[in-house]
């Protein structure tokens, strides 16, 4: 059963120390928030689902509650309501909305605030990047107002402030992503699409992988401060896991597992389907997680307790690991995955394997997928195969 109420967040005060008033929406033991445009001064003018002790209270008590009775109603349309996640009936709800004007600004805001739910704070601060460098450029203008003309104003400002192609091509990929976020909850309708013309810079490629006899002397290498060491374990059991990312090995429960299942947090709401990978954790990879498994079984990585605290000591010192190994070229977190698909596709392990053993959204409409499914079996294989390279 979804539940609807106005709520508050404590722990979540804007700038200027006032809160925002939202709409929490409860569903199968998960919790999403709708926004609302209204704003209270200090949480003693909230109580009991309404606001008070302000002189437009009644009037703005009286709008929030036809916007719930909305909601409410659009809740009460949806069959078979259980089979949804809350995620998916919030999506439902906002798109009911009536967006007859909406400038680029307050989808941005939208799609933010959903990255900032999900603690994906890195997403969360390059889109917000993105969305301020369009609005400087291009203006904070109506969606239906964005053609091909602004798309290209917007890169031509890029172009001329000196920025690489690959930036530019991040910059102009998050842009279409909110665009197309509206697209997608009939927010605007476009003849001809903003990037229709657009041709996306090539991005530099980015030659971060390593090879075999590289992994090794990362692997072997003797080093003598405790953080070199912390930096090299976490980087080889990246490598183990076929190259899991940072904020995914952080957020596994270890205990009692031979297998590792999760859905990688960058593409669970992109990848249709079958989201999940699963594989089974190699003694290599055991052998690690063993020095760092706590009681609830999370990994912490000594001193290093937190997602920030590992993501920092391993961008601070990874460099200086590859220099104790005697590496000259750049070595940073992603070279572990990275080298991990370019040793399975040197190997001759099939793209579609690799893709599901590193968690990769895969595109479910190549003809290929109608003739196979990619399971833990083959990715089994696969990673034995590439950590045996390695002996």
């Amino acid at each position: 059963m979804a539940i609807l109420k106005l709520s508050i967040s404590l722990d979540q005060s804007l700038k200027d120390g006032r809160y925002k008033i939202r709409i929490s929406l409860s569903h199968k033991s998960s919790t999403r928030y709708i926004r609302t445009p209204y704003i209270i001064d200090s949480p003693s003018q909230f109580r009991n689902d309404q606001i008070i002790n302000r002189p437009d209270s009644a009037v703005i008590n009286s709008k929030l509650r036809k916007k719930i009775c909305f909601y409410q109603d659009q809740l009460e349309r949806i069959p078979n309501i259980d089979s949804y996640t809350c995620t998916e009936l919030k999506a439902l709800l906002l798109a009911q909305k009536d967006y007859s004007k909406i400038y680029f600004q307050q989808v941005a805001n939208e799609y933010i605030e959903e990255l900032s739910e999900e603690k994906r704070t890195k997403s969360e601060k390059l889109y917000r990047l993105a969305a301020n460098s369009f609005i400087k450029y291009v203006g904070d203008i109506d969606l239906l107002l964005i053609t091909p003309k602004e798309i290209r104003h917007f890169e031509m400002q890029l172009e001329e402030k000196g920025l690489s192609s690959t930036t530019i091509k991040i910059y102009l990929t998050l842009v279409k992503v909110i665009i197309n976020y509206a697209k997608k909850r009939k927010m605007v309708t476009y003849e001809t699409d903003p990037f229709d013309f657009c041709r996306m810079p090539a991005a530099n490629i980015r030659e971060l992988d390593l090879t075999i006899e590289e992994i090794k002397a990362i692997r072997d290498v003797e080093l003598n401060h405790y953080n070199l060491r912390v930096v090299r374990d976490i980087f080889m059991l990246s490598y183990y896991l076929a190259g899991i990312n940072l904020v995914d090995l952080l957020a596994i429960n270890f205990k009692n597992q031979t297998v590792l299942e999760y859905t990688r947090k960058k593409t669970k709401n992109k990848k249709q389907g079958e989201r999940k990978t699963s594989f089974t954790i190699q003694p290599e990879a055991q052998e690690i997680i063993n020095k760092y498994i706590t009681k609830s079984g999370k990994l912490v990585f000594g001193k290093y307790d937190t997602f920030g605290k590992c993501y920092s000591v391993v961008s601070r010192k990874i460099a200086a690991l590859a220099e104790t190994a005697e590496i000259e070229k750049r070595v940073v977190y992603y070279s572990a995955r990275k080298s991990f698909v370019q040793h399975g596709f040197e190997l001759g392990i099939s793209l579609e394997i690799l893709e599901y053993c590193i968690g990769q959204s895969m595109k479910s409409n190549r003809p290929i997928f109608n003739y196979f499914r990619v399971m833990r079996k083959h990715a089994d294989t696969a990673i034995r195969k590439i950590l045996d390279n390695l002996k």
